[in-house]
């Protein structure tokens, strides 16, 4: 399974995630000819290699436009650029940052050429960023104009992102535990602690799991945070993988650590632990009450759902449920168990389950139309009826159901 492992142990940021893409890739001409499906000017993009503790890296360096200014871009040090699109941050050129909501954006992405699936991913992250500087300023997503969402740098971050991301089309993404700095930064809107505020309502509305560490600075922007959020279904140590390439995206600032995000993409085996076992034992509900959670369990999306006769302390008959489910479906599950019955604990462990092809056909027979389970295994097809439309066509023809069923293993 073609896998992408993003190793953010020293932080991530928009254009860090773009410098190890790129490098993934392999090409950085694919991306400029993409962005330029946007239709939006007023900047250059810069890519070069910066060396970090000895490391080299791939540095995305977004340049705005600056009229009627003598600048010297390869310093930029007006700005922190591993940290530079963020309207928490001191900019002296502000008023050449165009100040847009979330619907504007859209409109820019939605108008643009690139590919549905590049538009559907940059939408989403940049919802994440804009439901999070909502919450920070006290105002609807509708009413909220400011630099992180509205400035070209977030724009070309986040939308190249999803550019690469679509281009490489990994089967699954993972990420280690996102590691931010500490203390406090200086920005636009005075001294604030570390992680921001927008970064830190992006990670308590998220799966993403982090921590902070040693490291007297921001590590982690918004930008980074809401993709990082979006992308990764798991964070978790890196699995077993046989590594084809390793991308290394460089930060701008020069830490004791070095400041690069580094993302390996290659083959990892799919785990087949694909379902959830759950059990309990119970000693003191009536079998109208199991039967009762038994429907309520199949309902919200449980696979089996059966009890064993068992026996328990004291000698006393009792049952144990057991329950197969997805390991999306635990928490849910598990609130049904413990509402419906009197349990109070419950065990699980997770299971391999080797799954057949199959799909629901409807076949013609002399009784009438059957539906029924298609199922494919080493080449054979085998085709087995469903009960209740065999047990509608029994009775109205007023045959055995077992006919029907062995009509299909003549």
């Amino acid at each position: 399974m073609k896998t992408l492992y993003f190793d953010c142990s020293s932080g991530i940021s928009g254009n860090m995630v773009l410098g190890s893409l790129i490098e993934i890739l392999g090409e950085e001409k694919y991306l400029l000819e993409e962005l330029k499906k946007l239709k939006i000017d007023g900047y250059k993009i810069e890519i070069s290699k910066k060396i970090k503790n000895g490391i080299t890296g791939t540095y995305v360096d977004v340049i705005l436009a600056e009229p009627n200014c003598n600048h010297q871009h390869e310093n930029h040090n007006h700005e922190n650029h591993d940290h530079k699109n963020h309207d928490h941050e001191n900019h002296v050129h502000e008023h050449h940052h165009e100040h847009r909501n979330l619907e504007q954006i859209n409109k820019i992405i939605d108008e643009s050429n690139i590919e549905e699936k590049s538009k559907e991913l940059a939408k989403r992250i940049f919802l994440r960023v804009a439901k999070a500087e909502s919450k920070v300023h006290n105002k609807p997503i509708e009413e909220v104009h400011f630099h992180e969402v509205g400035a070209i740098d977030s724009i070309i971050d986040i939308v190249g992102t999803a550019i690469l991301i679509n281009k490489i089309n990994p089967e699954k993404i993972l990420s280690s535990i996102v590691n931010d700095g500490h203390g406090f930064i200086e920005c636009a809107h005075g001294t604030m602690s570390v992680p921001v505020p927008a970064t830190s309502e992006i990670f308590a509305n998220s799966k993403v799991i982090w921590k902070q560490i040693d490291i007297d600075t921001e590590l982690v922007t918004p930008t980074g945070a809401a993709i990082i959020a979006e992308l990764a279904e798991e964070f978790t140590s890196m699995p077993a993988m046989t590594t084809e390439k390793i991308g290394w995206g460089a930060g701008y600032k020069d830490l004791k650590i070095p400041n690069i995000l580094k993302v390996y993409y290659g083959d990892t085996e799919e785990e087949n632990k694909n379902i959830v076992i759950m059990e309990t034992n119970i000693d003191d509900s009536t079998g109208e009450i199991l039967g009762y959670t038994s429907e309520k369990l199949f309902q919200s999306g449980a696979l089996d759902v059966f009890y064993t006769p068992i026996f328990m302390k004291k000698n006393r008959p009792a049952y144990c449920l057991t329950v197969c489910c997805k390991k999306e479906d635990i928490k849910k599950i598990q609130d049904i168990i413990f509402k419906e019955t009197t349990t109070i604990g419950i065990r699980y462990h997770f299971e391999s389950r080797t799954e057949l092809k199959r799909e629901i056909i409807e076949v013609d027979t002399k009784y009438g139309k059957l539906q029924a389970k298609k199922v494919e295994n080493n080449g054979k097809t085998y085709i087995y009826p469903e009960y209740e439309s065999a047990k509608i066509l029994a009775e109205k023809n007023n045959i055995p159901l077992k006919e029907l069923y062995n009509y299909f293993s003549n």
